[in-house]
């Protein structure tokens, strides 16, 4: 069995319109969320091998918000490909890693993320900013994913409800 978690980049700032997209920051919400999730992972017991992410700043403050304070020492990717992403971008980059990670976790966008939770497990949840879903997935190597696996969505972590 292998575990997926998924975390929505944390609340990020507006208040500036010149800025680009990709260069938003957190706001004050965001950099008090993101190092909570961080914190819950490690209360949790779910501290990832590895760790995937958007280069967005957002997404970007949001890791490394949540590997100072989960433990986290694993890998850590950045990429370009997860800006913005699509469901299908998540599994091309999942079915990818090595076997050796049993707990990998992205780090993205809506609707991309909120999509691939829903697909993989059946579950049409709300994904605001600084969600965190569990999601176990029934196989064995990372290459099964691209085949409609059996997976089960463990727990999901609002912010505002924790």
């Amino acid at each position: 069995m292998k575990t997926l978690l998924v975390l929505r980049h944390a609340k990020s700032s507006w208040k500036d319109s010149s800025i680009n997209d990709h260069d938003r920051e957190l706001n004050q919400r965001g950099r008090y969320d993101a190092p909570r999730m961080g914190q819950l992972l490690r209360d949790e017991g779910l501290v990832p091998d590895i760790i995937l992410s958007s280069t967005a700043m957002r997404a970007r403050e949001t890791t490394e918000a949540v590997v100072d304070t989960s433990g986290f020492n694993g890998e850590l990717q950045f990429s370009s490909t997860f800006y913005l992403a699509t469901s299908e971008v998540w599994i091309e980059a999942i079915v990818l890693l090595s076997e050796e990670y049993k707990r990998v976790m992205i780090v993205g966008h809506n609707p991309g993320l909120e999509i691939l939770v829903d697909q993989l497990t059946g579950c049409e949840e709300p994904f605001p900013t600084a969600t965190l879903a569990h999601i176990q997935l029934v196989v064995d190597h990372w290459t099964e994913l691209s085949r409609q696996p059996t997976a089960h969505l463990v727990e999901l972590w609002r912010p505002k409800e924790l």
